[in-house]
């Protein structure tokens, strides 16, 4: 079954490459440095929504504020010092997204990370190459679960609202934007979270290897 008209978009943290753990840890050893003392699993619960959301959910802290840009700032370099280059790709990522081309798909990446954290993110995933447009937090005013990321990744697809669209995520924030956006969204369990977290998903596979597996569902949602 080819989808010559076939458009999706995917995430990257949780999504494509295991990621998340990283980032929760990146935050609270951050926030630590600032005296700022929170639990790794309540950070965790927050990655897949923008830094400018996280931080102020978290802490109180605006990220707008003196503070909350130096401790964003301070949180990035960590991020990338520490964790960056030792991320995995969840297993099938390349394979999927070479078969969804196979089929006529266009790829696209909407991810809350910053532009030079994504460009690394794909290679890591070994997709840099196969993913046709992206959009990172710097290309949208606001971050998941708004849905300005998927809009500008839409755009520069040149398909604003197109008809057979679906957002691809690991977290209940990529599926509530996906719905602000009017699109459907796919979800994976490997970002940890459960199924009824990911409620709204028109269809949950595990990872990228059963998405894989289940191409042609995936086709269909």
């Amino acid at each position: 079954m080819s989808a010559p008209d076939r458009v999706m978009l995917f995430d990257v943290d949780g999504t494509l490459v295991d990621s998340n753990d990283a980032h929760a840890r990146a935050w609270v050893e951050t926030l630590s440095t600032f005296g700022i003392e929170r639990d790794v699993a309540a950070a965790r619960r927050l990655i897949g929504m923008g830094g400018d959301k996280l931080l102020p959910t978290l802490t109180g802290i605006s990220a707008d504020s003196e503070l909350g840009r130096e401790i964003s700032k301070q949180r990035s370099h960590h991020f990338r010092r520490t964790y960056r280059d030792g991320l995995r790709p969840f297993s099938d990522t390349r394979p999927l997204f070479l078969a969804l081309r196979e089929r006529g798909v266009r790829l696209a990446v909407a991810s809350s990370s910053d532009e030079e954290d994504l460009q690394k993110l794909l290679e890591t995933a070994q997709v840099a190459d196969l993913v046709e447009r992206r959009a990172s937090k710097d290309d949208a005013d606001r971050s998941k679960p708004d849905p300005d990321i998927i809009q500008a990744a839409l755009a520069r697809l040149g398909h604003p609202r197109p008809a057979r669209a679906s957002m691809v995520g690991d977290t209940p924030y990529d599926v509530e934007a996906a719905q602000k956006a009017g699109i459907p969204a796919i979800g994976f369990r490997c970002g940890g979270w459960s199924d009824d977290e990911l409620a709204g998903a028109v269809v949950i596979f595990d990872n990228p290897a059963d998405m894989h597996a289940h191409l042609d569902r995936a086709l269909a949602a």
